[in-house]
């Protein structure tokens, strides 16, 4: 039988899903198979308030959940999260079809999924991320929420506009922060950018303006920062891989009015990566750069020393060229930028081959001493 076009996007989607998930076996990826096509018939006749399939909301999750680094069975979860709240099914169901492992996933979404929090102001906000993680007795459980959350808010201009309004402020005051203290820096700055654009609208078009006027001749800058670099590092037979960063909008709003701050007198909005292969590759890169920049005293943080508390370890140093430009240099390792990106998920990634590490019940134990300290983690991207 023809597949539809509609069907033929799914698929390609699903495909693209599956390939992205690490480590993955014959025997994961036909439950991820089965998970897809058990999710598809659950939710047929079904559609988003964008007419989209409704199938296509956990497609997406499942998608960000294995970019971000996480097990099959997250992932599985990610496509099959909607059922038992949205259709006839029960989670019996999915728990014979899946297994426990996953339908203990389901449940917890399902769950936390009918909360509803109005209006949050930060002690209540405070009061709300405690109870979600509660609620999640296993921390996956908030990777595929805060999924389930992102890919809401890319589709949100489909709600009404007093929801809009609701769910960016719900956003932005749990959600968010929630990302942060997994070290999800990623999903964070999305997060934030898109619930800023949705609450304050005209200040959100001001600031990405002054952005992209700052950043127009990015490329030029960053290739007269990074040319002698690469050359010296080379030398040193150093394999860099160096890239740049720009701050995300709400980061800069923030620090514009936290530190009372004129745009113009923000430096580190556009960034250079230096990625390399070891710790002490990282601290040689450093000296190579201050020997070919003057460095801002000030403006060095030692973070692989002394690790963020969401695990974010990076050198970061702001260095001035002989024309008097400033740049802030973010040096690193390869596994350092991935859980720079995404946090806890990220981590596991690099620790699962090791056997003296605890599991997910370990992680969430982690994750809900943290919360429960309300760890102020600086933003260090």
């Amino acid at each position: 039988m023809k597949r539809s076009a509609e069907q033929e996007t799914l698929d390609r989607l699903f495909d693209e899903t599956v390939s992205t998930v690490r480590g993955l076996d014959d025997e994961g990826r036909e439950a991820l198979e089965r998970a897809y096509r058990f999710a598809a018939r659950a939710h047929e006749g079904q559609s988003r308030l964008s007419g989209a399939p409704f199938i296509t909301h956990g497609l997406e999750v499942a998608r960000i959940l294995a970019t971000m680094g996480l097990d099959s069975s997250t992932v599985a979860a990610g496509l099959l999260h909607d059922v038992v709240e949205d259709t006839e099914i029960g989670l019996d169901e999915i728990g014979k079809e899946f297994g426990p492992e996953i339908a203990g996933l389901v449940d917890g979404m399902t769950k936390i999924g009918r909360l509803r929090f109005s209006s949050p102001e930060e002690r209540q906000a405070e009061a709300a991320r405690r109870m979600l993680v509660s609620m999640a007795r296993d921390v996956r459980v908030i990777f595929i929420k805060l999924a389930d959350r992102l890919h809401n808010m890319r589709t949100l201009e489909h709600l009404p506009q007093d929801r809009i309004l609701e769910i960016a402020r719900e956003t932005m005051e749990i959600y968010a922060p929630l990302a942060h203290r997994l070290g999800a820096a990623r999903i964070r700055s999305e997060l934030e950018d898109l619930a800023f654009r949705f609450l304050e609208p005209e200040t959100f078009a001001r600031v990405s303006g002054l952005v992209r006027e700052r950043t127009a001749d990015g490329a030029a800058v960053v290739e007269a920062f990074r040319r002698p670099i690469e050359e010296r590092l080379r030398e040193h037979g150093i394999d860099a891989v160096i890239t740049s960063r720009v701050k995300h909008v709400y980061s800069i709003w923030r620090k514009m009015v936290s530190k009372q701050v004129r745009f113009d007198r923000i430096d580190d909005i556009l960034a250079i990566r230096i990625i390399v292969p070891t710790i002490s590759d990282c601290y040689l890169t450093l000296e190579i750069v201050h020997a070919i920049y003057q460095p801002l005293d000030d403006r060095f943080h030692d973070f692989i020393a002394s690790p963020k508390g969401n695990m974010y370890q990076s050198l970061h140093t702001t260095v001035v060229d002989g024309e008097g430009r400033r740049i802030e240099m973010q040096i690193r390792t390869r596994e350092m930028d991935i859980v720079a990106r995404y946090g806890l998920a990220a981590h596991w990634r690099y620790k699962e081959k090791d056997t003296s590490m605890p599991g997910w019940e370990r992680w969430t134990e982690l994750f809900n001493r943290a919360v429960g300290d309300q760890l102020e983690i600086s933003d260090p991207n």
